[in-house]
């Protein structure tokens, strides 16, 4: 047994390392007010088109599909809003929510990542943008991916590319939270019960809006795919569904279901 005063000190450490935990997850998720401001900015308008092309150009077609995009997908939606089935905008807790879009009924709910309030199976594609990355558990972010989509369902993610000039510059959100290999990606999604397909690269102009940036934009994007990956700001992986449950899974999507988190958007309207 240690003395009295050394079990204090033990305690006090365990404590103090545990704050600072909670305290760097609570970090890695951008807040929401953050991300709606960037995405409003000069800056933020052309991440936007530009990551809207690139995912259109991995899906061209999605007429009669429901899609759902977690962590801050609405950037990358607008497209969807008349071909689809349907469109959500999932946005964790830990980040907060607005109400999207700024006509029609809203799009968007407030929920526990790890707990989707949706029944398995019931989504055709899913979209993580603004979430692996500052997933506090990204095993359990992907195992819901995977309990929600059909059996013919794709997932694309879109995260910080570690090698790129993006991650690199705390001036955007694709620069807080962890930045990855495409190598790493595709591992995780393969131990989660995904098959990875096409992918490619995506914001290869410097995260700046000034007059270069804006002129060398269009040459990067159309020729960065093929030329630049190592410099690209994020990574954009499409991968298909197994067709069956790693070990596991199932258990854990009962356990998530019984924890569902009421969606709460607040009153803040964005287009």
């Amino acid at each position: 047994m240690f003395p009295a005063s050394e079990n204090r000190q033990v305690l006090l450490k365990n404590c103090l390392f545990a704050s600072i935990c909670l305290r760097y997850n609570d970090f890695m998720h951008t807040d929401v007010a953050e991300l709606r401001e960037f995405y409003t900015s000069p800056l933020g308008q052309m991440a936007q088109r530009w990551l809207r092309r690139h995912v259109q150009a991995l899906w061209p077609n999605l007429r009669g599909q429901k899609v759902l995009a977690l962590g801050y997908g609405t950037p990358v939606l607008r497209p969807f809003l008349t071909e689809t089935d349907r469109v959500l905008a999932f946005m964790p807790g830990a980040q907060g929510v607005v109400t999207w879009p700024s006509e029609g009924p809203n799009c968007t709910a407030l929920v526990d990542e790890t707990a989707l309030p949706l029944l398995d199976a019931s989504v055709d594609r899913v979209i993580l943008l603004h979430a692996l990355e500052g997933a506090s558990q990204p095993a359990r972010l992907l195992d819901e991916a995977w309990r929600i989509l059909t059996s013919g369902g794709r997932l694309m993610v879109i995260a910080p590319n570690r090698t790129g000039w993006w991650a690199i510059s705390d001036a955007t959100p694709f620069g807080h939270g962890t930045a990855f290999s495409q190598r790493q990606i595709r591992h995780l999604l393969k131990t989660h019960g995904f098959i990875p397909e096409q992918s490619r690269g995506g914001l290869f102009f410097p995260p700046s809006a000034g007059r270069i940036a804006r002129t060398l934009a269009p040459l990067l994007e159309h020729s960065g795919p093929s030329w630049l990956g190592a410099v690209a700001g994020v990574h954009l992986i499409e991968a298909s569904k197994q067709l069956y449950a790693p070990t596991g899974k199932p258990a854990l999507a009962k356990t998530y279901r019984a924890n569902l988190v009421q969606p709460k958007p607040v009153s803040l309207r964005v287009r």
